[in-house]
């Protein structure tokens, strides 16, 4: 009998791989050549075949998705076939013009296609502001994370960071865990904290490193999980030492960006690879405008992740302060807003008039000696226009001055470049209503102070008072206990979802203002440091979401029978609501900073020691999720595309 049933199966697969042989051979005709300026990547889904995934092989499964295209290969000699995904989804990402997609939209077993997109990355003290003590609670319960695998999705690492090595104050790394199943592109620097490392590119591979200017990735890996390393410090600035949320959890790097962008289909691809390595948390800080979840391909592979037991980890977004602008809002995944903390790199402003506007800074080098003139390019009376564009500085002279830059779009750094270039002594950068109270640290090329909104009014006063206005910066060092802390980030996005209007999101807000980690090269001008110990201050959901990655693994380690759903349950439940002086937690939009709303708060700042003892947790099913899409109005299509089977119901 058990001869018989085994030579049953091995009959099963070779009878399917023929009659699919038969259905290419049909469907798969060669077709007049293709203008390959028309073609895009699509991500399409099709149906699971019904009781195949037992005896399916890859190349099997390869050769069902292959079926559904017009050939296998392009004109070029280029595969069309650019993955095809066995965990995550059902389906394949392929080569395609928008004919040969709808063409396709007929066949048996189709179900949707999409475009391929670019995701965008929604880009230390902060372990400790969030009550992690080496001394006593979550991180002794856990041992920091041993035993962990976080999962960080992004643009790869810098390899031999002090940060990604093994800690000189602390104990060794241990090995592996037997369950690990991945591999490293890198010849010769993954070891017991980075345990892999591999990197998807359009179906090609190569060694994961971080592109030196954009450093995402290496900064939110060295926030989940980074050694810790002391003597950190941003050019002097901030300087203790530095330290990952789960410092003993191992690192798995899945590269899915390049310096241009990020792509869906390299992103689920390695969410695909991340959960076959044996993950335990995926860190993905990268995010797309919300959408219907079945036509949410990230959203649909985080779906798959959680249901395997993975806790996945998603940005609000960095949209803020718009109403309705969260992203990854998918009730299965952790949406983490962000949220400051009470550390500052002061910088001061003293005008003529004597009155001062408190700032930040990322510049101490140098204090401006002695008082210099302001100009304003597009201030009421003056020439040039708001912003510290290139082109911002037309007619009017702003040679050895300070130059004020109104927040207009695109980055604080590349504004005080455009300044310098221009002549410009000095800036300040100042915020608009919208910005608030939300102030940065940023790593400049000039003397610079960011001010908030009031200080913009301040300033406003004193240059209509004064047809000659002057100023100087002085920089006062790294502070702590700064108030309010923490307060909403002013470019938090910000809730109720239009697609998912039914749960409240964000789920949750971790620190992401001014957040110091590891970075491949030396941020701005200043002395040199041996290679492998740059650290940058960085601000964003991205920021946020990795905090709440490495919470996760702790909490994975002291419950370790609890689901991605209970340790979710657990983290917002024991949420706080209250900031640092026992008052609702603030909102940093328009500067009033009143008690932030449920839309930008969520369930509150992350609390991990009272997350470790919740008193309860709220376990939530796979399929209690299937039932929420039928509450949506979903079709059991919708639904089959999301979780690969219909409504059970």
């Amino acid at each position: 009998m058990e001869r018989r049933k085994k030579s049953s199966y091995l009959f099963l697969p070779s009878t399917i791989i023929f009659f699919l042989l038969i259905f290419i051979d049909v469907h798969g005709q060669t077709l007049p050549i293709v203008d390959e300026k028309q073609l895009h990547t699509y991500i399409v889904h099709v149906r699971r075949q019904e009781g195949s995934d037992e005896f399916l092989g890859e190349e099997d499964r390869e050769t069902w998705h292959k079926s559904f295209l017009p050939n296998t290969t392009l004109d070029s000699g280029e595969p069309r076939l650019v993955y095809s995904y066995r965990e995550v989804i059902s389906g394949f990402a392929a080569r395609l013009t928008s004919d040969e997609v709808r063409d396709m939209e007929s066949m048996e077993g189709f179900l949707y296609a999409q475009q391929d997109e670019e995701l965008s990355p929604r880009t230390t003290y902060t372990p400790n502001f969030i009550g992690l003590s080496q001394w006593l609670g979550l991180w002794v319960d856990s041992f920091k994370g041993q035993g962990m695998i976080i999962g960080v999705i992004d643009s790869g690492i810098a390899p031999g960071h002090a940060s990604f090595l093994e800690s000189t104050v602390d104990k060794p790394m241990p090995p592996r865990p037997q369950k690990w199943k991945g591999k490293c592109q890198f010849k010769r620097f993954c070891n017991n904290k980075v345990i892999g490392a591999v990197s998807f590119q359009a179906g090609k591979s190569g060694p994961p490193r971080d592109p030196k200017k954009e450093g995402h990735g290496s900064h939110c890996a060295g926030i989940a999980a980074g050694s810790m390393v002391p003597d950190a410090d941003v050019r002097g600035m901030a300087k203790g030492t530095a330290s990952g949320v789960a410092p003993r959890a191992h690192l798995a790097i899945y590269q899915s960006c390049t310096k241009a962008s990020c792509s869906t289909s390299d992103t689920v691809m390695a969410m695909e690879q991340a959960i076959d390595d044996g993950v335990d948390v995926l860190s993905i800080s990268l995010g797309r405008n919300a959408r219907p979840f079945y036509k949410d391909t990230m959203g649909i592979a985080a779906f798959s992740a959680v249901s395997k037991g993975l806790v996945v980890c998603l940005p609000a977004g960095n949209s803020g302060p718009d109403i309705s602008s969260i992203e990854n809002d998918e009730p299965w995944a952790m949406t983490v807003g962000a949220s400051s903390h009470d550390r500052r790199v002061k910088a001061t402003v003293k005008l003529g008039d004597g009155s001062e506007l408190d700032g930040q800074t990322g510049y101490e080098l140098s204090t401006l000696n002695s008082s210099l003139p302001i100009v304003f390019p597009g201030f009421p009376g003056q020439n040039g226009t708001a912003g510290c564009k290139k082109d911002s500085f037309d007619n009017i002279d702003v040679k050895g001055k300070i130059v004020v830059c109104y927040i207009r779009g695109g980055t604080f750094v590349d504004m005080g470049v455009n300044v310098k270039a221009a002549g410009g002594k000095a800036m300040i950068i100042a915020n608009t209503f919208r910005q608030g109270g939300s102030t940065f640290s940023d790593v400049h090329v000039l003397p610079t102070a960011h001010v908030n909104n009031s200080g913009l009014s301040k300033l406003f006063k004193y240059m209509k008072s004064d047809p000659n206005p002057t100023a100087t910066i002085t920089f006062n060092g790294t502070i702590f206990g700064a108030r309010p802390s923490p307060t909403i980030a002013y470019f938090s996005s910000r809730g109720p979802s239009l697609i998912n209007g039914g749960i409240l999101k964000p789920d949750i807000v971790g620190p992401g203002v001014n957040i110091l980690s590891a970075f491949p090269v030396k941020p701005g001008p200043g002395p040199k440091a041996p290679p492998g110990s740059y650290f940058n201050f960085q601000s964003g959901t991205s920021m946020a979401t990795p905090h709440l990655a490495g919470v996760a693994a702790l909490l994975k380690c002291t419950h370790k029978n609890w689901s991605a759903a209970a340790i979710k349950s657990a983290i917002m439940t024991t949420a706080d609501r209250l900031d640092r002086d026992l008052k609702p937690i603030k909102d940093d939009y328009n500067g009033s900073r009143d008690p932030a709303d449920l839309f930008g708060l969520g369930a509150g700042q992350v609390n991990p020691q009272a997350a470790n003892d919740p008193g309860l947790v709220y376990d939530i099913k796979p399929f209690h999720y299937i039932q929420y899409l039928c509450g949506l109005g979903y079709s059991n299509d919708n639904v089959t595309i999301i979780a690969g089977r219909p409504n059970p119901m």
